[in-house]
């Protein structure tokens, strides 16, 4: 079997090409994707009123602890 140096040459050169043109496609699209959109960040109130109702959490829990007799260890 003979093999055509010439040809073999030309595959490459088509098959290189056409990965070649693949990544550049690929880069391209994945670039003109739109950007995400950030968060939109919480108002003053709203942390205040989270942190608000975490602190009474926090006093009820321990307001309940202290009620509690301590449990030997």
């Amino acid at each position: 079997m003979v093999i055509d140096r010439t040809s073999v040459k030309k595959w490459q050169r088509v098959a290189v090409a056409g990965l070649m043109g693949f990544v550049l496609c690929s880069v391209v699209g994945a670039c003109a994707g739109d950007q995400p959109k950030p968060t939109p960040q919480p108002t003053v109130d709203q942390v205040r009123g989270h942190a608000d109702r975490t602190f009474e959490k926090l006093k009820q829990e321990e307001q309940e602890r202290a009620a509690q007799p301590s449990a030997p260890r």
